[in-house]
């Protein structure tokens, strides 16, 4: 190790966790006017196989907070490498993030975001307080898979870099 840093500021903290590769997703739901809203996640992680569960975050500040908790279902896209529109419309201010995007419902009244690697289902299983941020957990109840041989985006020291 090169450097050691023992008052640890926001941005060294930032810093340092932009030194782990992480994916790119977009959580969607639909909300209760029946339009559909997602936006980009890269807090991102399996959890359990059984039950099979997920977990993502969102900050509690994030005007579409309230509507991700009230959700009992949504949807969790995996980025291709070659989507990186879509990463930025998702994490952009546009409220209508699906128009001019393809997607479809799914079964379960799902925004299903076409093109991507898979897409997770999930059933609403648990919310955590993770200090700024709210902890979701869901329980996946479908998966749909896209093309084996398309590469994942990623996100790597502030930038969204293609593997």
């Amino acid at each position: 190790m090169d450097t050691v840093i023992e008052t640890v500021t926001d941005r060294d903290f930032k810093d340092a966790m932009g030194r782990f590769l992480t994916g790119v997703t977009i959580v969607s739901i639909m909300r209760e006017d029946g339009s559909a809203y997602g936006l980009t996640v890269n807090s991102f992680a399996s959890v359990s196989l059984k039950p099979r569960l997920v977990l993502w975050s969102l900050i509690k500040t994030n005007t579409h907070a309230d509507a991700f908790a009230k959700a009992e279902r949504f949807s969790i896209a995996m980025l291709s490498h070659d989507q990186e529109a879509l990463c930025t419309r998702f994490a952009s201010d546009v409220d209508d993030r699906f128009d001019g995007v393809s997607w479809h419902k799914s079964e379960n009244d799902l925004p299903i975001l076409d093109g991507a690697l898979t897409v997770l289902e999930c059933q609403s299983y648990a919310q955590y307080d993770g200090g700024d941020h709210i902890i979701f957990i869901g329980e996946i109840i479908a998966i749909h898979q896209g093309q084996n041989d398309q590469k994942p985006m990623s996100y790597y020291s502030g930038k969204v870099n293609q593997i």
